[in-house]
């Protein structure tokens, strides 16, 4: 029997250099729509170029980064066979990580990794990175797909992303600009987001033992369309707030709930009170809680619990903030307000019951 029969190759041990190629050709079209006029050149390179001089404008730009995943919701795509949303998700726990500080989102890099190349499966998870990039206004300029047989199963995959942004040295929002009497505004979340997926998928189909395709009456859908409900990208309309009212913080609410991603903008000498009464958390929180006799302290630090984001402003631009984003159709609400600490030891308190 000769070598050429018998040689070990790199297709024997799993890896089909072939079908990443073909990958690569059905994302492209995506990928072109997901841009800004200063990236240079196209996909292929090895590097994503983008053009700095467009920074000149700028007295003193700095640079923000971030990058993230997405966690267990890939799961849910992968039991659905739904690829084309997991990366609206992926886009927002990045941008809105940026836009935070009040960074205007430039460009992306993505990373997905599987146990087998599928090229339409591929394709259609850079086709929603590309549309998130799209509604958060960067660029998608570069990317990477990996194919790791043996470490993954051939239906198994996860993604990740970096993305970098810009703000005025003088304009960077956060702790040092908040102020005792300042107004905690709420803006809606679309659901889970991407967030608690672990405690999620343990609640509802490890205890509960219910099904993806569940018709669920309280959720007006089935259960998978609600889980796999992407996350809400919010940096154009947090961007478009700083333009016509003064901001002095946001928070993007993550994991570890409202009251801890707040605190991380909260002076040590501030506390911020956050009224439950001012809104009532969609049906799914109230399942999770449900199906797993979850504790409210308990959802409260895992899950988004309704709000996807926060804006800390000053009394005198409440009006002008919530009109703002109620023409760019964002659901938002006066949720509370900044205090003195005095004898409070925690950054954040939530108050009340949720509304009904």
């Amino acid at each position: 029997m000769s070598a050429e029969s018998t040689g070990a190759s790199y297709a024997s041990a799993g890896v089909d250099i072939e079908a990443g190629d073909r990958a690569v050709d059905l994302m492209k079209e995506w990928v072109a729509k997901a841009t800004r006029p200063e990236v240079v050149g196209g996909l292929g390179g090895f590097a994503g170029l983008f053009d700095a001089s467009a920074l000149k404008r700028y007295e003193r730009p700095l640079l923000a980064s971030a990058t993230d995943g997405v966690g267990t919701k890939v799961d849910i795509a992968r039991r659905m066979g739904v690829y084309d949303t997991i990366g609206h998700d992926l886009v927002a726990m990045v941008v809105d990580d940026l836009v935070v500080c009040g960074a205007e989102p430039l460009f992306m890099t993505d990373y997905i990794c599987v146990g087998k190349v599928y090229p339409e499966r591929v394709a259609a998870i850079v086709k929603g990175i590309a549309e998130g990039c799209v509604l958060a206004g960067c660029a998608l300029v570069g990317g990477e797909t990996a194919e790791h047989p043996g470490l993954l199963g051939p239906d198994e995959f996860d993604v990740a992303g970096a993305g970098t942004g810009v703000v005025e040295a003088d304009r960077v929002l956060g702790a040092e600009r908040i102020r005792a009497g300042d107004a905690v505004i709420a803006m809606a979340s679309s659901g889970l987001h991407s967030n608690g997926y672990s405690l999620v998928r343990h609640v509802l189909f490890d205890r509960a033992g219910l099904a993806l395709e569940r018709e669920v009456p309280e959720l007006g859908r089935t259960l998978g369309e609600e889980l796999l409900e992407p996350t809400k990208i919010y940096s154009l309309d947090c961007l478009a707030l700083t333009r016509t009212c003064e901001v002095h913080a946001f928070s993007h609410i993550t994991g570890g709930g409202l009251a801890s991603n707040l605190a991380r903008v909260i002076p040590d000498d501030l506390h911020a009170v956050v009224d439950r009464a001012t809104w009532a958390p969609g049906a799914i929180f109230d399942l999770v809680g449900t199906a797993g006799a979850v504790e409210r302290s308990e959802l409260e630090k895992t899950l988004n619990m309704g709000v996807g984001m926060i804006a800390v402003v000053p009394q005198e631009s409440v009006d002008v903030a919530l009109a703002t984003l109620a023409d760019r159709g964002v659901d938002a609400w006066v949720g509370g307000e900044i205090t003195e600490r005095g004898a409070h030891t925690e950054a954040v308190a939530l108050t009340g019951e949720y509304a009904s």
